[in-house]
C-alpha cells in the first residue's frame, strides 16, 4: 500500500499553552489522506478546522504529533524545508480568491510558477491550459474586477493548482458563494482533482456537498471522526 499524500498522527495544537485561559484546539487528531482521494472536513466554526489545516498546510506547527507529506516528517522540519515543501508538494484555495487585482487571470497563475523557477512560455501554457480545464478560458486575460465571484474562485483554484502540487487543502472553497455558483465551482474543482489524481482535503460546512466527496471527517472535541 502506497504512503499517503498526508497523514497527521495524534497532534496536538494549544493557545496560550500553558498560561491561564489556555485553550486546547487539537487533542490528537489524526487522518490520512491518499492519491486521489478527496476528504471532506466538517466541524463548527470555532472548532478548529482552520487550525488543522494550516498545520496541515505548514503554516503551523503542532505541539505534538507528527505531520508527513508524502511520507516525510514535516511538522517538526526546519523552515526553509517547510517552504519548500509549501511550495512544491500544497496548493491552498481559501474562502475569498485573494487574486492580485492588477493581473490578469492568466497572470495571477503565472507568478507562483515563476516563483517556483519555471520559465514564462511553460508558466503561461500551464495556466492557460488550467483555465480551459475549468471552463473560463475565455476570461484568461481578464483581471479579477471583470470576473464574477464564481470565475475569481475557478482562477483562485488554478492558481493553488499551478505548480502541480500532490495536495490541494482548501477551506469553505465555495462558501463565499451562491447554492447555484457554488455547485458549478464545486463541479469544476472536482473534474480538475480528479483529473490530476491529487489527494484533496476540503473544508465545508455544505453537508451537501461533503457527501459527494469520498469521504466525510467531523471534527469533534479537538479530534477527528
Amino acid at each position: 500500500m502506497s504512503e499517503p499524500v498526508l497523514a497527521l498522527d495524534a497532534v496536538e495544537k494549544s493557545y496560550n499553552r500553558g498560561k491561564p485561559g489556555e485553550v486546547r484546539v487539537l487533542r490528537g487528531a489524526s487522518l490520512a489522506v491518499a492519491a486521489g482521494e478527496v476528504v471532506a472536513l466538517v466541524a463548527p466554526s470555532g472548532a478548529g478546522k482552520s487550525t488543522l489545516l494550516h498545520i496541515a498546510g505548514l503554516l503551523d506547527t503542532p505541539d505534538a504529533g507528527q505531520v508527513r507529506i508524502a511520507g516525510a516528517e514535516m511538522g517538526a522540519a526546519s523552515d526553509r524545508k517547510r517552504t519548500a515543501a509549501r511550495r512544491a508538494d500544497i496548493g491552498f484555495v481559501y474562502q475569498f480568491h485573494h487574486l492580485l487585482p492588477e493581473f490578469t487571470a492568466t497572470e495571477n497563475i503565472v507568478l507562483p510558477q515563476l516563483a517556483a523557477g519555471a520559465g514564462r512560455a511553460k508558466a503561461e501554457a500551464r495556466a492557460l491550459d488550467l483555465l480551459d480545464r475549468m471552463g473560463i478560458g475565455a476570461r484568461a486575460d481578464h483581471r479579477p474586477a471583470a470576473l464574477s465571484g464564481g470565475e475569481q474562485q475557478r482562477v483562485a483554484v488554478c492558481r493553488a493548482l499551478a505548480n502541480a502540487p500532490r495536495l490541494l487543502l482548501a477551506d469553505e472553497p465555495t462558501g463565499n458563494l451562491d447554492p447555484a455558483t457554488s455547485d458549478r465551482v464545486f463541479d469544476a474543482l472536482m473534474e480538475l482533482v480528479r483529473g490530476t489524481g491529487l489527494a484533496a482535503l476540503i473544508a465545508t460546512h455544505n453537508l451537501e456537498l461533503a457527501a459527494r466527496m469520498d469521504r466525510v471527517l467531523h471534527l469533534e472535541a479537538g479530534r477527528l471522526v
